[in-house]
């Protein structure tokens, strides 16, 4: 077989060329093809409403369902039906197999229809081509296109009665162009089946008379039972968007028409076991397409929380360049994990009473970085930043303690050494040098004093202690930012518990004073601005820690100050106890300190997002999609 007509993802030379939006643009117009994203109505679909002016650490952004994705996936089929002149299940096996990329997909198609099909698994190479006729250019108008065979004639000429046989396999129906407008009928003339030796079933070897059969344009045919059996196992084990046929060797891919046929509703089934597994099955391949089409398509992703199949659009963070200026924090508009997961469309207003407060894990907002998978929300700092302070985390937080108390540096190759023993006579086992574990200092110049030291202010150990001076405190000033980022993310996580707590002081104050579930919301809101403000904060540590000195700085980390004290002020008085005399004053000094507490915040992050947008920002190390650093701190 030519290499043209081998199905592989890897010989199709794929390009993004999406026309994307700058993160920097004050205003998404949606006014490009590709960005626009379609008001499709209904309750399935989630708008998020943009209040006001966007504010300078925002991104416009817009949460889709499921069922409004697949409505612009079938915009996208519908615009290569109408360009290339393929029916729907053509095109959708072409877009998917050119990752849907309509513009490289029509140029390749209008150069060589015949290569794009068969390499999409559409149809199969004609044998009796020689190699020059099979990679010759084909003309692209559709009067001149040679009449090629599609995946779904045989679904076709199933339905119409030829795929029930008793007999031998089906007789081969005539064959229409793809190149026809899609929405042009068919017309099969079923052939009676001949009176030769019954159809045997290459797979399971079932004769039965009345064995019903179906196969693709490809004519490899076998029963409904293995077809159904294959394309299960395929789509629920694998997770194939793009099922082949079971022949051996065979690139034809099952179209979508052939699939709902096999196990779409109203399928053929043997028990009601079968019916149900079935039904799992055609919806999983439903997803499937969908995410498969959200993978290839820059501008939307999925919502990470387990559970939730929202998407989201964020045009604006798909350009990669962007997220040096911008964090792309967005939401799907859903809350709650798991079975608990509720949309905004369909949450319904205010709450009523305790049941209905959706606090903690239940109420709990669909945030994520539409840039980066590193966290739920990196606010305010920058995707690159954050990403190098996780992993700096992962490989130095969980020794750095014991490192600083137990080891010391080499002073000749700076390998890190425990002392295990009494002796002070240290040799490296790396580049065996031996010096005095107290004064650092070369041991050659120690004589046989093994036990003491009493050369410490000797040049060489000077020397070595500057170095391991350096090495400590550049650990002790990770270490400084680490436990403070580290208390930061604890206190956020020990909100669900504080939740709690201050739910049942709610409830309390409604007995012990006149005040109402409405009017004891200030402890909801003040609970929450404090755990959002947390999140703030931890990560203007991890910002803090690469900043280059400078009045920058300074700036920075004396508005982290001021939200950190606010924020501790907040929690005392949450945390509190509530006597029944006090809760007038309480709720005022509560909803003063929320107020301040949100300032504050709004604050650090508008000053940081524009200083990302000025370029005020200076780095003490190589940051990626920064210039280089303008200072080192130790």
């Amino acid at each position: 077989m030519s290499s043209d007509y081998e199905y592989s993802d890897d010989d199709v030379d794929y390009y993004d060329d999406e026309e994307m939006i700058d993160g920097t643009q004050d205003d998404y117009t949606g006014d490009s093809d590709d960005d626009n994203m379609m008001d499709f109505g209904g309750d399935e679909d989630i708008k998020v409403p943009q209040k006001g002016k966007r504010k300078s650490y925002e991104v416009d952004f817009e949460s889709l369902s499921q069922s409004a994705v697949e409505k612009l996936m079938a915009e996208e089929v519908e615009y290569i039906c109408s360009v290339c002149g393929v029916d729907e299940s053509v095109a959708s096996l072409l877009l998917r197999h050119n990752k849907w990329n309509k513009e490289r997909l029509v140029e390749k198609y209008m150069d060589n229809p015949t290569t794009v099909l068969v390499a999409a698994g559409v149809t199969v190479p004609e044998p009796s081509a020689s190699p020059t006729q099979r990679s010759a250019p084909i003309p692209s108008t559709p009067s001149s296109r040679r009449s090629t065979r599609s995946a779904s004639s045989r679904l076709l000429n199933t339905l119409s009665g030829v795929g029930v046989v008793g007999g031998p396999k089906p007789t081969k129906s005539p064959i229409t162009s793809p190149t026809l407008p899609h929405h042009t009928p068919r017309s099969f003339k079923p052939k009676p089946p001949s009176s030769s030796d019954p159809f045997v079933c290459p797979i399971c070897f079932d004769d039965t008379p009345s064995l019903r059969t179906l196969s693709l344009d490809c004519e490899h045919t076998f029963c409904s039972n293995c077809w159904t059996a294959y394309l299960v196992s395929k789509i629920r084990d694998e997770g194939e968007h793009a099922v082949r046929c079971m022949a051996e060797g065979c690139a034809l891919v099952c179209s979508d028409p052939f699939i709902r046929t096999v196990i779409g509703p109203g399928s053929p089934a043997e028990s009601p076991a079968q019916e149900e597994e079935n039904k799992k099955a055609w919806s999983h391949f439903q997803e499937l397409l969908v995410r498969h089409y959200v993978g290839c398509t820059k501008r939307l992703k999925f919502c990470p929380y387990p559970g939730c199949t929202n998407t989201v659009s964020c045009p604006a963070a798909a350009d990669k360049s962007s997220l040096v200026t911008v964090v792309p924090t967005v939401s799907c508009g859903a809350r709650g994990i798991g079975d608990q997961i509720t949309n905004a469309a369909s949450s319904g207003g205010g709450a009523s009473g305790a049941g209905s407060s959706g606090w903690g894990l239940a109420g709990k907002e669909h945030k994520f970085c539409f840039g980066c998978n590193v966290e739920a929300d990196h606010r305010p700092v920058v995707c690159p930043v954050a990403r190098m302070w996780l992993k700096k985390c992962r490989d130095d937080s969980e020794t750095a303690n014991w490192i600083k108390s137990n080891t010391k540096e080499c002073s000749n190759c700076q390998s890190t050494i425990e002392k295990n023993g009494g002796c002070n006579h240290m040799t490296c086992k790396k580049c065996k040098h031996e010096f005095c574990w107290v004064c650092m200092g070369p041991w050659s110049e120690h004589g046989t004093a093994w036990y003491s030291c009493n050369r410490y202010d000797e040049k060489a150990g000077v020397d070595a202690r500057d170095a391991q001076s350096r090495s400590r405190a550049s650990l002790e000033r990770y270490l400084h930012y680490y436990n403070r980022w580290a208390n930061h993310e604890q206190s956020a996580k020990l909100s669900i518990d504080l939740y709690a707590k201050t739910e049942k002081k709610m409830e309390d104050m409604q007995i012990t004073s006149s005040l109402t579930w409405i009017e004891v919301q200030f402890m909801k809101k003040a609970v929450e601005e404090a755990e959002r403000c947390r999140m703030t904060l931890k990560w203007t540590y991890a910002m803090a820690y690469y900043l280059a000195k400078g009045n920058e700085k300074d700036l920075f980390e004396d508005n982290q100050r001021d939200l950190e004290r606010a924020v501790e002020d907040l929690s005392e008085l949450l945390e509190g106890p509530i006597e029944p005399e006090s809760i007038p004053t309480l709720r005022q000094k509560v909803t003063d300190k929320t107020v301040y507490v949100q300032k504050r915040n709004e604050i650090v992050l508008e000053d940081t997002a524009k200083g990302f947008l000025d370029g005020r920002w200076g780095w003490n190390v190589v940051v990626e999609g920064f210039d280089d650093p303008e200072g080192v701190e130790y």
